[in-house]
C-alpha cells in the first residue's frame, strides 16, 4: 500500500485516536475517583456503624463489567476469573443489602 491509500483508508474510518485517547483516560481518572469515593464511604460508614452492603454491590458491579471487555479482547483466564469473582461479590453485596434493609 502506498503512503496516500493508507491515509486515505484511515480517514475514511472516522475514528479519532485523539479523541479515543481522551476517552480511554477519562475511564481510567474515573475509575480512580470512583474507587477513591468508594474507600471514603466505606471507612465512614464503619466508623459509623452502618452497613456497606450497597456500596460494595455498586462497587463490584462496575469492577465486573468494566473487565469484561479487556477478556473478550485478550481471552485471558484471569480477567474471566475476576469478573466471576466480581458478579458473586456484587450478587451476595447485593443479597445482604436487601436482606438488612427488609429487617
Amino acid at each position: 500500500m502506498k503512503k496516500d491509500e493508507i491515509l486515505n483508508r484511515s480517514r475514511q474510518e472516522k475514528r479519532d485516536e485523539g479523541m479515543e485517547y481522551v476517552k480511554n483516560n477519562g475511564l481510567k481518572i474515573g475509575f480512580v475517583a470512583f474507587s477513591l469515593v468508594f474507600i471514603f464511604i466505606v471507612i465512614f460508614n464503619f466508623f459509623m456503624g452502618m452497613q456497606n452492603h450497597s456500596v460494595f454491590a455498586l462497587y463490584w458491579t462496575f469492577f465486573a463489567v468494566a473487565i469484561i471487555p479487556k477478556y473478550q479482547f485478550t481471552k485471558n483466564k484471569a480477567y474471566l476469573i475476576a469478573i466471576i469473582g466480581g458478579i458473586v461479590a456484587a450478587t451476595i453485596s447485593l443479597i445482604s443489602f436487601v436482606i438488612t434493609s427488609v429487617r
